[in-house]
């Protein structure tokens, strides 16, 4: 029954959120302040982990390949797709699941818990426009970005890694970059976090939004937001990549 309620309540707040907006510039200035505080919050360590990634994967791929039938460029190939279709995507979306996840239902949270929400409904104002669609737009439009960025960085890591590591020259590895590119492949990475932007950002909100209690239950608010979008985000991978691929 609980879990039969939680949908229903999701679904409600998804449909409460489009109507038309009492301030338009209000709604803008909200929208800026969460892509700032989403996209640049998370900037260093997503650039992080994509490096790391990256170099980690290299390393990986050269001690698996050791028959020296396959080319050198084999390493630079499977890095690529690699990152592209899954590390990218995947990963640094669980990562931000837990950064902008927890982040997201804390601040609700607490807005609910304080009775501001309650406040700005008093006053006219439809909450759930005004406070959770900022949110889903800002996840929409940063974490793609932010995605793009760790494929182009931990393809860099790659390269580094080789060259460092005397695996194989940059040469070598550039030449292996551009064999056999599918530019479906990056498409089908940018939609995973289109897809995975959507469930950390409303999923986060919904849990935020719904907190009833003290500051001991935002605590658990954020770490359910938190567990649930990864779980959500895992299996959406299935899914896209069952019917994608």
């Amino acid at each position: 029954m609980t879990f039969f309620s939680t949908i229903g309540g999701y679904i409600l707040m998804i449909k409460g959120m489009f109507t038309k907006p009492e301030n338009l510039k209000m709604y803008w200035k909200e929208l800026m302040h969460q892509s700032v505080e989403i996209g640049m919050g998370s900037l260093g360590i997503v650039a992080v982990i994509s490096v790391f990634m990256g170099a980690v994967s290299a390393v990986q791929t050269s001690y698996q390949l050791t028959s020296p039938i396959l080319p050198k460029e084999t390493i630079a190939y499977i890095v690529r797709d690699t990152v592209i279709l899954e590390f990218a995507p995947t990963l640094v979306c669980i990562v931000l699941a837990g950064v902008i996840g927890s982040k997201i239902a804390g601040e609700l949270g607490n807005m609910r818990v304080s009775e501001q929400i309650d406040a700005l409904e008093i006053m006219g104002i439809n909450t759930k426009s005004y406070l959770v669609l900022p949110k889903i737009l800002a996840a929409l439009i940063t974490i793609p970005l932010l995605v793009i960025l760790a494929m182009v960085l931990g393809i860099y890591g790659g390269r580094l890694a080789g060259s460092l590591g005397g695996i194989l020259s940059t040469d070598i590895y550039d030449r292996g970059l551009i064999q056999n590119f599918v530019s479906k492949n990056v498409w089908f990475g940018l939609s995973k976090a289109y897809t995975f932007a959507f469930i950390i950002s409303s999923v986060s909100s919904f849990y935020g939004y719904h907190v009833k209690g003290g500051a001991l239950e935002i605590g658990r608010a954020s770490t359910t937001a938190v567990i649930t979008s990864c779980i959500l985000i895992l299996f959406a991978d299935y899914i896209l990549a069952f019917f994608l691929l």
